[in-house]
């Protein structure tokens, strides 16, 4: 019986790519890959000929018995998506799950995940946490952000930079002008920054600077009595 392995990749910078992951990358029979686009530009920077094939959300469904056949017919097989950690907003949960009803050893390794660099640069509690992903466009949408508003702890949002303005803005109506958060965005690239404050600033920053690239959203809980910012207010 082979082995699944969970391949982090980086969030933006080659260099946090580590020996492991492309050692891994190199010896498994099979790569799936969330995009092969994507992942084609990571593969030949660090000479991996292994055959990349999709596994992404709009097939997983279909594609997670034939991998599961694979891992049982012996082969080692890697998980990888665009950046980061799969299953963290991205594919992986369905095959991993498939995996352990199954008995098939599944290995993840540890690797970049855009949230954990957000959280620890936002100065906000990270003692506890709640990781909230993307929110829902549409169905469900203010259900959540009521739910996270009444969050007891420290919570994590992804969004992109079109909508992130609008969930400023519906977080402010939920928790207040006051409530203490930070974006950040470009994690680990040229342009990595970022900005901390209240709920308020932050909508009046964004406004005036249109956000680019993958933002992440750390939002204070609801007890934090330190909504106001130093004046040193923006990290870059």
């Amino acid at each position: 019986m082979g082995k699944l392995y969970i391949v982090p990749t980086p969030v933006g910078n080659m260099a946090d790519m580590t020996p492991r992951a492309v050692e891994v990358l190199k010896s498994c029979s099979q790569i799936y890959a969330e995009d092969t686009r994507t992942s084609s530009h990571l593969l030949r920077h660090f000479d991996i000929t292994t055959p990349c094939a999709s596994h992404h959300k709009f097939n997983e469904h279909s594609t997670v018995r034939p991998i599961i056949d694979r891992l049982l017919g012996g082969e080692d097989i890697a998980l990888i998506s665009d950046a980061g950690t799969p299953g963290i907003s991205d594919p992986g949960f369905l095959l991993t799950r498939e995996c352990r009803r199954e008995g098939i050893k599944v290995e993840t390794l540890p690797g970049a995940t855009a949230f954990v660099p957000a959280l620890v640069n936002s100065g906000l509690p990270t003692d506890r946490f709640t990781f909230e992903g993307f929110l829902p466009q549409k169905k469900g949408r203010q259900t959540r952000i009521d739910k996270i508003a009444a969050n007891d702890c420290t919570s994590i949002i992804y969004e992109s930079p079109l909508r992130l303005l609008k969930t400023i803005e519906q977080l402010i109506v939920a928790c207040g002008e006051d409530r203490p958060a930070s974006v950040s965005r470009e994690i680990s690239k040229i342009h990595d920054t970022t900005v901390c404050g209240t709920l308020k600033e932050l909508k009046d920053y964004f406004s005036e600077n249109l956000p680019k690239g993958e933002i992440v959203i750390i939002l204070g809980a609801k007890e934090d009595l330190e909504p106001k910012i130093h004046k040193n207010k923006y990290k870059e």
